[in-house]
Formats: structure tokens, sequence, C-alpha cells
């Protein structure tokens, strides 16, 4: 494994490589708040295979930095797409797997749905991650409006101020929610957190939450992106579906299944929460070489 970076037009990307420079591309996202640590498993298994995988620090996590102090700090989704998407152009990566969870699973599904050309397979925890905005004023049930109380709290100025007094706390106590039974110890825990003191991962963390509900503006730069992702496009290429049957913060989305167009299978990890690929490595990976191969049928 190596630490490199690589500079696109907005960012400084920090990522990890595993594998064979030679080797078939996939590229893996990691979510909030989360870190490219999420793969330290999963990674060399897919490695093994003949791949080479790179595992990005999402934009305001770890040693990513913006380039420029104007940038808006977005944390929206049009955002992520575009930076993994700048992040294979810089690296002259033409197709890949792409795959990951949460934040990182919404990159990969932005770029499958409007760059379809660009991805052999995805591999998406919680099935389709488009946010649908339009409608993000729409009540859910009791049950999952309880879960969410994160995102209600990062709505306003306390929640803001709390998050950057005590970025880490409320962290690990998403981590112990959403995977009630990972017994994760707090070495695992620190060596993650470490990447939440980016100095924009505040600013990130905030604006998503806010944009997701038409609260605050996006970045222009990403406006066209947003326009097309409204629509709720189809997912037009081989895909496997992941969900944890302990998630703690995402009830199942076996309703998702008319959004995929191509290939698509929906797997359930017995026993795992929200972080899949560090919570079930052997499966994810798994998942990571079917697809591969639907994508070369």
């Amino acid at each position: 494994m190596q630490q490199k970076t690589i500079t696109t037009d907005v960012l400084d990307i920090a990522y990890r490589e595993y594998g064979a420079p030679d080797g078939w591309p996939c590229i893996m996202g990691h979510g909030f708040p989360y870190d490219v640590n999420a793969y330290a498993e999963t990674a060399p298994l897919i490695a093994q295979a003949g791949a080479r995988v790179l595992v990005p620090w999402l934009r305001g996590y770890g040693p990513t930095r913006f380039r420029s102090a104007a940038t808006l700090r977005s944390g929206e989704q049009a955002a992520l797409g575009a930076d993994l998407l700048a992040f294979m152009d810089a690296l002259r990566i033409e197709r890949a797997v792409v795959g990951g969870y949460d934040w990182g699973g919404r990159a990969a599904c932005v770029v499958s749905v409007l760059h379809p050309e660009r991805v052999i397979g995805l591999v998406s925890g919680n099935s389709y991650n488009i946010q649908n905005i339009a409608r993000s004023m729409e009540p859910a049930s009791p049950p999952e409006e309880a879960a969410l109380w994160y995102q209600y709290l990062f709505h306003n100025e306390r929640g803001r101020r709390a998050l950057e007094r005590n970025r880490k706390g409320f962290a690990r106590q998403l981590w112990s929610m959403w995977s009630p039974t990972w017994a994760f110890d707090d070495a695992t825990f620190e060596t993650s957190a470490a990447s939440f003191d980016n100095p924009d991962f505040v600013d990130v963390v905030i604006h998503s939450y806010r944009h997701r509900y038409a609260l605050v503006e996006g970045d222009p730069a990403y406006a066209a992106f947003e326009a097309k992702l409204a629509a709720q496009p189809q997912v037009g290429v081989p895909t496997i579906a992941i969900d944890g049957d302990s998630d703690g913060v995402n009830p199942g989305t076996a309703h998702h299944a008319p959004k995929f167009e191509a290939f698509f299978e929906r797997r359930v990890f017995a026993g795992a929460g929200h972080n899949l690929p560090q919570e079930r490595p052997a499966e994810w990976a798994r998942a990571v070489l079917d697809v591969r191969a639907a994508g070369q049928e």
C-alpha cells in the first residue's frame, strides 16, 4: 500500500493505492464520518485478484485539501461525483469498477448515472444513493426521522458549533448507533478519527446536510450536474447493492431495485451495520469481483 496525492482543478486529493500499477482499476469511496481505513482490509483482498485499488480521502477529510480559499466548501452530491470523475481524469483512468457507501457510494452512483461509459460496474452500499432534494421535506416514518437526528442538528448554528467543538465525539456516537453489532476498539476509531481534523471537515459536512434539504445554495460550478440528478436518472451499469441487516441509519433499500436497468443484485450482509466494507471486508471484496465479472460479460 502506498499513499499518494493527485491534483485536480479544485483539490489535491490524497489516496491510498493497493496492487500493481497495471492492474484493472477499482476506486472505492468512504462515507461520513469514516475515512480510507474502511478499506484497510478489503482493498488488499481486491488487489490480490489483480486490481489496482484506489481509495481517496473525500473533500474535507484527511490530507485532501482545497487548492483555493475561494472555493465553496460544498458537500453536495454533485461535488462528490465531480471529484470522483476528476480523480479518474487526473489518473488517466478511462473506466473503473467504482463503489462505496454513504458519501462514497453517492459519488459512485453520480458518476454511474451521468457518465456510465466510465464505469465497468458499481458496488453501492444502500443501493440508489442519489438524493431527491425536491422531495427532501416530505416526512418519513417516526423511526426513520429519529435516526436522522444528526442531520437536523446540523441544520442550525448550534449544530455547527457542536460539531466544531467535538467532531470526534459526534463521529463515535454515530459509529455506535449505526453499527450496533460492530465491536470496534478505541484504536480502530482513533485511526479514522484523525481524518476529521481536516480544516475543511466541519464546513463540508454542514454544507452537505443543509444542501440535501435545499436549505443552502450549491456551488454554481456543479449546477449542471445537480440539474441532471434532480431528474433521478436510472442506473444503467452492472450493480451489486448492499445493505447491512443491522444498519442503524438506513432501514433497507429493497424498494430501490426499479432504479437499476442493467444487471442488478441486492445482497444483505448478516449482522452488519452501516460501515459495510470495514465490518465485512471479504464479503465486500467478493461483491467487487462479482460486479466486475458481470461488467465484462
